[in-house]
């Protein structure tokens, strides 16, 4: 008995191109970082937050208890630019502060 043969054929692609966007130490976030001392009071870091950070009194407040408690904490995120004039605002009134890779935290 004779079986048909049944030949398929399939239409095939080119594989496409993507665009891949690669993140570079230049594109890496940054996060401002301050830190705990028993130096400085509470509402003193609370003020400077919100005057350098832009941060509301309640988010401010949440910070500083964070960084009391943890000993450190990243008060805000962005490019290196945009936080480093803050880090040095920061530490021109007494408090620490460091700017560093998330990768780094």
């Amino acid at each position: 008995m004779n079986t048909p043969h049944i030949h398929i054929y399939a239409a095939v692609k080119p594989e496409e191109e993507h665009d891949v966007d690669v993140l570079t130490d230049v594109q890496q976030p940054w996060s401002l970082i301050v830190w705990n001392d028993e130096v400085n009071t509470f509402d003193w870091v609370i003020e400077t937050l919100v005057d350098v950070c832009g941060h509301s009194e309640e988010q401010a407040e949440q910070c500083a208890l964070m960084i009391h408690f943890k000993g450190k904490y990243a008060v805000k995120n962005g490019d290196y630019d945009t936080l480093k004039p803050m880090c040095d605002a920061i530490t021109e009134r007494g408090i620490g502060a460091t700017v560093e890779t998330v990768a780094d935290k």
